[in-house]
């Protein structure tokens, strides 16, 4: 596409990027879901202006152009700019650098959820960040709102991924990451910076489980106090197209355990407001203190537990520990007897009622009863409980496998069978035919197992190795003394036949002699004679 086929609303204003394109990026756009949508439609003005700053994934970029009185938007990638231009032609889209847009009055709200990295242009060196963020200070109106999102440099995902964070073969990544002193290094240098570009913030979230697609914000108040483990377990995802070093539902669970989920989010979404005039008016909104997205549902976290969205009731959040949790610590630790035990006690909680859309990373349990985490989803067709245990046992060991977790049972194994031996353990057997149920059903809740085909994480593999060399360390060490003790018998036997030979000569020189050849003539007689008489007398 040339310059003279741009749309009437494209405008040009020095620094675009005509032949580039970052929606196309091996990085791509962070893919807000439903979290910050929902987030986004309480902060949006129905009669205001909204400025869309870099690029945003299109739901979003819709959702806002369908709500705000006016919108305009700032991309640096020409073909992006048109893409937008035709799509949505009233929306006023500005093409180029951050530092060069002038616009005519500042916005109500101003939406950079993808941080500022992506504002600048390779025809001119880039600013800074801290003055990259004074020009969309200098864009927001007194008492407007600035959401900006920062991806941090030591979130828990840069400790889980292989793959260098600084260099993720995107071709957007011209000039190396972390040299510029007024990038945010946490908490306290974010509300720093912004209040150097004279912002107030009004509230910071940490978005989980990565930067690439965030379905959970938990604002700092919330993680000013111990969430549930409830909460906190199923904030981590493992997606099937990364470079893994660990298990990132390990380490998060012990981020948020240590207090440290804030500083270690992926990325953090900042609401800022500027300081409004006395003249100017203000219209004050209810930020959430949290919010999580499970599937197809999205819950807000409240100051006494969390509500469904929209309209639904507040409800707590059960307490005890996820139920599988304790069945990778028994499992690890072999207990037979606790794995038999409390699978029991959950097929009989199955059989009296419970909630068959459960699974084991969304149950909990306090030691007496199980309580699932998110409201139970409405069957159709309630299905035997025997068939919602096996899906269960089936969703969790598949899961244990993934993790590459250890486990009591003879190894390899794999999913079906571990599922019908937990069946077995639960006293509740199971054959294939119920595991084909179990499937189906696991397929009509929309909540499909991950799939025991990811590749191992680094520290598995490590781990695995070390297994594997105790164990060849075990069998080299037998098959040496069965190696001593095979060359012993091997002696023993050469001499045995040494001695056997040497009788055997002794032997033959024996027969030789005149005495052995007169003995064994003159007793052919005698053996002639008893022949005779034993016929004779009967």
């Amino acid at each position: 596409m040339s310059v003279n086929e741009a749309p009437a609303n494209v405008r040009l204003i020095g620094g675009e990027m005509l032949l580039w394109s970052d929606m196309s990026g091996i990085g791509g756009v962070t893919e807000w879901r439903g979290a910050a949508l929902e987030l986004i439609r309480r902060l949006v003005p129905a009669d205001g202006r909204v400025l869309l700053v870099g690029p945003h994934p299109q739901p979003l970029v819709d959702d806002v152009v369908a709500r705000a009185g006016e919108v305009a938007a700032l991309l640096r990638s020409f073909p992006d700019a048109c893409d937008l231009g035709e799509r949505h032609p009233g929306l006023e889209v500005f093409c180029g650098r951050l530092e060069v847009l002038d616009a005519e009055e500042p916005y109500d709200l101003v939406l950079a959820l993808d941080g500022l990295l992506r504002t600048h242009s390779a025809e001119a060196p880039a600013s800074a960040w801290g003055e990259s963020l004074a020009a969309l200070a200098e864009l927001t109106r007194p008492g407007g709102r600035l959401v900006l999102g920062v991806r941090n440099d030591l979130g828990i995902d840069r400790f889980i991924e292989a793959r260098p964070a600084d260099r993720e073969c995107g071709d957007d990544q011209w000039a190396p990451h972390g040299f510029d002193p007024s990038y945010p290094g946490g908490p306290a240098a974010l509300d720093l910076g912004l209040e150097s570009a004279g912002l107030s913030l009004q509230r910071c979230y940490a978005a989980y489980p990565d930067r690439q697609a965030p379905r959970s914000l938990l604002s700092r108040e919330s993680l000013a106090f111990e969430l549930p483990e409830a909460l906190t377990f199923p904030l981590s995802a493992r997606e099937s197209d990364r470079m893994l070093v660990a298990d990132p539902l390990n380490l998060t669970r012990l981020a948020f355990r240590h207090g440290l989920g804030e500083e270690l989010a992926p990325l953090w979404l900042a609401v800022a407001t500027r300081p409004p005039r006395a003249s100017d008016p203000v219209h004050p909104v209810e930020l959430p203190l949290g919010l999580i997205e499970e599937g197809q549902a999205l819950y807000e976290l409240t100051a006494g537990g969390t509500r469904r969205l929209p309209g639904g009731e507040e409800q707590p959040v059960p307490a005890g520990r996820v139920v599988e949790e304790i069945l990778v610590e028994a499992c690890a630790r072999e207990d037979v007897k606790t794995v038999r035990e409390l699978l029991s006690e959950l097929a009989c909680w199955l059989e009296a009622g419970g909630d068959a859309s459960a699974a084991t990373d969304s149950l909990v349990y306090d030691g007496e009863r199980f309580a699932a985490v998110n409201p139970p989803a409405g069957l159709a067709t309630p299905p035997e409980p025997r068939v919602v245990l096996c899906r269960i046992l089936w969703r969790f060991a598949v899961r244990l496998l993934a993790a590459g977790h250890h486990h009591p049972w003879p190894w390899p194994l794999e999913a079906d069978q571990l599922a019908l031996t937990l069946c077995g353990m639960a006293e509740r057997p199971c054959d294939q035919g119920d595991l084909d149920l179990a499937r189906k059903l696991d397929a009509e809740l929309g909540q499909p197992a991950e799939l025991g085909e990811h590749a191992p994480t680094y520290r598995e593999l490590l781990g695995a190795r070390d297994r594997l060399a105790d164990q060849l360390t075990a069998a080299l060490a037998r098959i040496a003394r069965l190696e001593t003790k095979l060359s012993y018998r091997e002696r023993e036997l050469v001499r045995a036949k040494a001695k056997l030979r040497r009788t055997q000569r002794k032997a033959t020189a024996y027969r030789r002699t005149l005495g052995y050849r007169l003995s064994r003539r003159l007793a052919r007689p005698r053996k002639v004679a008893r022949r005779v008489i034993r016929l004779l007398s009967g």
